[in-house]
């Protein structure tokens, strides 16, 4: 079975390294979204099973968008992306419910392990 997945990224080309990744391992992609603001408006409309989320975006960050997220459904799967570095951010964004985090740049096997992991 397909599972839908949301791809949140500012930066077009990470957003399109996912899809990549994920579509030719048999994942089917919902839609996109390029910051937290718009995330959780998709989020509401396409009820993926899963989010990749980057943290550092502009308007909303991706943290702010996991705890919108997790507030419409407290059940929501979410793997966040981020760039070396960031672990203090990375722990917040567990802390606000994101089950997994993918550091960039991105090896497509620890994409889809962090994507199989989370959706069991």
């Amino acid at each position: 079975m397909a599972n839908g997945i949301l791809i949140v990224d500012d930066a077009a080309f990470m957003r399109m390294m996912i899809r990549d990744i994920l579509t030719k391992n048999g994942y089917e992609i919902l839609g996109e979204a390029e910051n937290g603001q718009k995330a959780v408006e998709k989020f509401k409309e396409l009820n993926p099973d899963l989010v990749i989320m980057d943290i550092t975006m502009p308007e909303v960050d991706g943290i702010q968008a996991v705890k919108e997220i997790k507030k419409i459904s407290p059940d929501a799967k979410i793997v966040m992306c981020s760039a070396m570095g960031q672990q203090a951010m990375v722990i917040e964004s567990i802390q606000a419910g994101a089950k997994d985090f993918i550091v960039k740049p991105f090896q497509a096997d620890r994409v889809l392990e962090a994507v199989k992991k989370v959706l069991g």
